[in-house]
C-alpha cells in the first residue's frame, strides 16, 4: 500500500509539474484555463424512513491547452473536482445514523416451546435463543455483540416466513465497528459516508490528466493521455457490457444515476494511434489500457447505507459479525432435533469462528494486479464497430468457502465441505468482445450493438463443496434510437425514442432439484432486462419531461421514473423524479439457503439426507441470503419507490 500512496503521489506531482513547466507557453497560445461547475442539492423521500437522501454537491471543472509541449502537440491539462456533503446521516440519523437500529427478535417458526418460552409470537430476543448454549460452537458474549444498533437482514424488503435471517449491525463503523472488519471494504465511518469524496484514494479528484498528441503522417497521429479518468468503452447506457474499465459507485442512487456521475475515476494511462481514413475504412484507430491504479471493486453500499444494492452490503456486514463475534440465525433447525416434542424451528445462536465472512482478497497494488486491454475502433461504410479485449478482476464480490472454521458441535477447527463461511474475493477475469453502431435512414433510426464474452467470473453454487464455482458469460445488448413526433403530445418538437435490451446467459450454470427445493447457481441462466427512455421538449426546450421504463424479465419486476427537468435559466435547472417499483417483490424468490447442507455431519444431517455422514444440500430454500440474486437489483429494490427533487446551479 505504502508503494502504491507514493506512486499516485509521483503521478500527482508529475502532473503538477508538466502544468508548471507549460506556464511559459501560456501567453503565447491560451490566456485564460476553461473553468465551469455547478453547485446541486438533492433530496430524496422514502415511504416509511422518510428522508433518504440530502446530498449537496460542489463540482469544479477546469481545462487549458498549452499549444506544443514536453514533445507533445495540443498540450492540454484537464481535471474536475468534487466535494459531497451527505445530510441524512444527520438530519435522518434514526434511520442511517448514530442512532439507527435497535435490538432485534429472530423468527421460531412455529415452535411450541419458543411460544412457551418468549410468549408473544415466539420469537427470540438477540443471543438469547433456545439453541444458545451447550456445545462449543453455540453462544456468544452478549456484552460485547448486545442487541442495539441491529436491524434483521432484509427486514425492509420482506418477512422472515420461516427463512433465514441475520442480525445486521447499521450504525457508522466508528459509531458500532461490528460486521466492519474486512480492511478497506464496507468499513466506512460516519465521515465517510457523510463526505464520500474525501478518502485515501482522493475521490475528490474525479479527474486529473495531462494529454496530447505526436504527429506521425498527415493525416495520423498517437494521441496520449495520462492521469486520473474514466474510459468510456461501450455504446450503452444503465446496464454495462463493454464499459467495465471503471468500477461504478451504486451507493449513490443504485442503477438510476447516469454512469457519468458513478464510475470510479481511475489512474490510466491511454495511448490511441489514430491513423483516421484509411483504405477501405472512413476512419481506424487501435487504443491500449493500461489502469495502473490499485484494484477498486464495485462500491455495493454497506449495512446502514440508504442505497446497498440487491442488500448485498447488509449481508456482508452482518457475516462479518457473525465470524468476528457470533450471531443469532433465525428458522435455523427443526425443533425435534434437539429431542424437542414442538413441530416448529427454532433459532440459534452461533460462536465466533464458525459462520460468517472471515476475511477479505483485496488485490494489492503490483506491476502484475494492473489491469489493461485494447481496442480496435472504427468506422465503415457508415457502420461504427469497436473490437475490445481487456483483463481485469471481477468487479462484483464472489464468496470463497472452504475455510478454516469451528464444528459447532465437536469445537474441532477444520475445513468443512457446504459450511457458509467464507472469504471474499476478486478472481481475474478475461474478456474479449465488440460493438456496432449504425444508422437505417428508411426508418431514421440508430441501431446500437454490443457483446462480451468473459471468462473467469465466479458465482455462488450450492452444489459445490466450497459453495462457488467458474463460469463463462455471455452478455449482449441492443439499443434503437429515434427521434420521433408524437402529434398530440408536441407538434413542433420530435421527442427521443430509446429502447434497450440486455441478455445473459451463462454458459457454465448448475441447477438441480432436491428435496426440498432447487440447489446450485441462483443466478437465472438466461435473463433479460428491456429498457425504454420517452423524453420530450417544451418551451424552447427549457422544460424537458421524459420517462423511463426497466423490466427484468426472470424477476417480473419494473421500474417506472418519471420526471420533469426545468432549465429556470442559464445558471438555474430544477428536476423532479419518482422512481416507482411494481411486479414481483423480494419476498417472491427463494433459493436454497444451506440449511440443509449437513456442514457437520452426523449432527446436522436430516431424514432427507441418504448419508448422514455426507454432506450436501437438500434444497431447504428461504429469501435469504441467496435470494437476493435471483430478485435482482430492481425487485430487491420494491420497497424503494422515492420521489427526488433536485436544483443545481451552475457557474
Amino acid at each position: 500500500m505504502n508503494s502504491y500512496k507514493k506512486m499516485l503521489s509521483r503521478l500527482t506531482g508529475v502532473i503538477a509539474l508538466a502544468t508548471i513547466a507549460a506556464a511559459p507557453a501560456v501567453a503565447q497560445y491560451n490566456e485564460k484555463w476553461d473553468t465551469a461547475g455547478f453547485i446541486e442539492n438533492a433530496t430524496f423521500f422514502r415511504d416509511g424512513p422518510g428522508l433518504t437522501k440530502s446530498r449537496t454537491t460542489g463540482q469544479f471543472e477546469f481545462s487549458k491547452d498549452f499549444g506544443k509541449k514536453i514533445g507533445l502537440s495540443n498540450f492540454r491539462v484537464s481535471g474536475t473536482l468534487r466535494a459531497t456533503y451527505d445530510a441524512v446521516y444527520d438530519l435522518n440519523d434514526s434511520e442511517y445514523g448514530n442512532k439507527a437500529g435497535g435490538a432485534r427478535n429472530f423468527e421460531n417458526f412455529g415452535s411450541t416451546t419458543a411460544l412457551a418460552v418468549y410468549g408473544g409470537d415466539g420469537s427470540s430476543p438477540w443471543g438469547q435463543s433456545i439453541l444458545g448454549g451447550g456445545p462449543p460452537g453455540f453462544g456468544f458474549d452478549l456484552a460485547n455483540n448486545p442487541n442495539q444498533g441491529l436491524k434483521v437482514l432484509g427486514e425492509d424488503f420482506h418477512d422472515p416466513n420461516a427463512g433465514v435471517t441475520i442480525g445486521v449491525p447499521v450504525r457508522p463503523c466508528d459509531k458500532d465497528s461490528r460486521g466492519c472488519g474486512l480492511e478497506d471494504y464496507m468499513d466506512k465511518d460516519l465521515n465517510d459516508l457523510r463526505f464520500p469524496e474525501f478518502n485515501d484514494q482522493l475521490d475528490f479528484i474525479r479527474e486529473l490528466y495531462v494529454e496530447g498528441s505526436i504527429p506521425t503522417g498527415d493525416t495520423s497521429e498517437l494521441f496520449i493521455r495520462v492521469g486520473k479518468q474514466q474510459v468510456v468503452w461501450g455504446r450503452t447506457d444503465l446496464f454495462r457490457v463493454l464499459d467495465v474499465i471503471n468500477p461504478v459507485d451504486f451507493s449513490r442512487n443504485n442503477i438510476y444515476d447516469e454512469l457519468e456521475d458513478i464510475r470510479i475515476p481511475q489512474w490510466i494511462a491511454t495511448a490511441e494511434y489514430r491513423w483516421g481514413a484509411i483504405g477501405a475504412f472512413d476512419d481506424l484507430n487501435i487504443q491500449a489500457v493500461w489502469n495502473f491504479d490499485e484494484f477498486r471493486p464495485n462500491n455495493l453500499g454497506q449495512g446502514g447505507e440508504p442505497y446497498a444494492i440487491l442488500d448485498a452490503g447488509s449481508f456482508f456486514r452482518s457475516m462479518n459479525n457473525c465470524w468476528e463475534n457470533g450471531c443469532t440465525v433465525s428458522n435455523f433447525l427443526p425443533a425435534a432435533a434437539l429431542g424437542l416434542d414442538d413441530p416448529g424451528l427454532v433459532s440459534a445462536d452461533f460462536a465466533p469462528g464458525v459462520i460468517g465472512i472471515r476475511g477479505v482478497d483485496l488485490p494489492d497494488w503490483e506491476i502484475g494486479n494492473t489491469q489493461g486491454g485494447l481496442k480496435l475502433e472504427g468506422v465503415y461504410s457508415d457502420i461504427g464497430f469497436s473490437l475490445n479485449y481487456y483483463h481485469f478482476f471481477q468487479q462484483l464480490p464472489v464468496l470463497r468457502g472452504n475455510i478454516p472454521s469451528t464444528n459447532a458441535f465437536t469445537g474441532e477447527v477444520a475445513q468443512w465441505d457446504h459450511i457458509i463461511a467464507f472469504d471474499i474475493a476478486f478472481p481475474e477475469v478475461d474478456l474479449i468482445g465488440g460493438s456496432l453502431d449504425f444508422a437505417v435512414d428508411s426508418i431514421k433510426s440508430v441501431f446500437r450493438v454490443e457483446a462480451t464474452y468473459t471468462t473467469g467470473e465466479e458465482f455462488a453454487n450450492t452444489l459445490e463443496p466450497d459453495l462457488f464455482s467458474e463460469s463463462d458469460m455471455f452478455r449482449w445488448v441492443f439499443g434503437i434510437d429515434r427521434s420521433t413526433f408524437i402529434p398530440f403530445l408536441n407538434k413542433k418538437r420530435a421527442f427521443l425514442i430509446s429502447a434497450q435490451v440486455f441478455g445473459e446467459h451463462m454458459l457454465d450454470h448448475e441447477l438441480e432439484q432436491r428435496p426440498l427445493g432447487e440447489a446450485g447457481i441462483p443466478n437465472w441462466e438466461d435473463n433479460y432486462t428491456g429498457t425504454l427512455l420517452i423524453k420530450g421538449w417544451y418551451k424552447s426546450d427549457t422544460i424537458s419531461p421524459q420517462i423511463i421504463f426497466a423490466h427484468d424479465y426472470k424477476a417480473s419486476a419494473t421500474v417506472i421514473a418519471p420526471s420533469v427537468d426545468w432549465l429556470i435559466s442559464d445558471s438555474w435547472r430544477f428536476t423532479v423524479t419518482a422512481n416507482v417499483k411494481v411486479g414481483d417483490t423480494a419476498e417472491d424468490y427463494e433459493f436454497d439457503d444451506c440449511r440443509g447442507c449437513n456442514p457437520f455431519p452426523p449432527f446436522t444431517a436430516s431424514p432427507l439426507h441418504p448419508d448422514p455422514n455426507q454432506s450436501g444440500s437438500n434444497g431447504w430454500s428461504s429469501v435469504e441470503p441467496l435470494g437476493r440474486f435471483r430478485s435482482g437489483p430492481i425487485a430487491m429494490a420494491s420497497e424503494e419507490d422515492e420521489i427526488q427533487i433536485t436544483l443545481r446551479y451552475r457557474f
